[in-house]
């Protein structure tokens, strides 16, 4: 009887974490509507101003459009990792780390790396090997356009005042509730489009061209950082959601095999002790 009772406190806890992983699921599938909206609604906007913008900075001299795109040697790198401040996520994490590391130790293995850290997840694994110069948590308190661009501004003053020569972002991007891909984002300086054909296009400006791309530069790389925490954001719940999914059918699954042991041995004891209950009687008998 002691191993039913095992077996009952067993199931009784499996049941007691099918509820918290069912709910965490539930609130993670509401987070994850409002998240996947917003990020949905503002691609389009973030594409086709990093798009322009690149088209018509391949036009501008070194002098008029250098301070986000001259490209310099390659000394030193900062890259901005976006993870999350909460775990239960599956590979969510993870992935962006292993990404990190591997950029390090291949793309830029001899050269300075630091890192700036949003999630506090990412943060407690990578400071432990490498410099973290900042790490922004509190991203995820408030996740407001104004809150990023903080961030953003301090990143386009690191690179305009030389403290670094090239800054990329590591983070997840949102395909569905199942899918986020890792994406290796070059931040600054900003790339031009590749090619002749997009960098003749016929726009007429007032006032001149370089006073608008200069002024909407610094507000598509804000906007560029904003969408990519965005992205992180709805991916996060995503595979939240998958995480805790999978986690409540294989409690199932496990209750399910519990239940039947229990009923087996259930089954067993009983049949025992209506044997020693006819062995009795026939012994009485003779």
């Amino acid at each position: 009887m002691a191993n039913l009772k095992e077996i009952r406190n067993r199931i009784t806890s499996i049941k007691s974490t099918m509820q918290i992983t069912s709910a965490m699921k539930m609130v993670s599938a509401a987070k994850l509507k409002k998240a996947q909206d917003a990020i949905t609604a503002m691609r389009p906007y973030s594409s086709k101003l990093t798009e322009l913008l690149q088209s018509l900075s391949a036009t501008l001299d070194s002098d008029a459009g250098g301070v986000y795109s001259t490209e310099r040697e390659v000394n030193k790198v900062l890259l901005v990792s976006i993870t999350s401040n909460r775990g239960l996520c599956g590979g969510f994490n993870s992935s962006v780390i292993k990404e990190t590391v591997k950029t390090i130790n291949e793309k830029y293995n001899n050269t300075t790396v630091d890192l700036l850290t949003i999630g506090k997840k990412g943060n407690d694994i990578l400071s432990k090997e490498y410099t973290v110069v900042e790490n922004r948590n509190d991203i995820f308190d408030d996740l407001t356009f104004e809150n990023v661009a903080e961030v953003a501004e301090k990143l386009m003053n690191l690179f305009v005042d030389g403290s670094y020569d090239r800054i990329e972002i590591i983070y997840n991007r949102f395909k569905n509730a199942a899918t986020q891909i890792v994406q290796v984002e070059q931040f600054l300086p900003i790339q031009p489009v590749e090619g002749e054909a997009n960098a003749n296009l016929d726009y007429i400006f007032e006032p001149s061209k370089e006073e608008i791309i200069l002024e909407l530069i610094p507000k598509s790389l804000k906007t560029q950082l904003y969408k990519a925490i965005r992205d992180s954001f709805a991916a996060e719940h995503g595979a939240r959601m998958t995480a805790m999914h999978k986690a409540t059918d294989n409690a199932t699954e496990l209750r399910d095999e519990l239940l039947l042991t229990y009923n087996k041995a259930r089954q067993a004891a009983i049949t025992n002790e209506i044997l020693e209950i006819v062995g009795g009687a026939e012994a009485l008998n003779n």
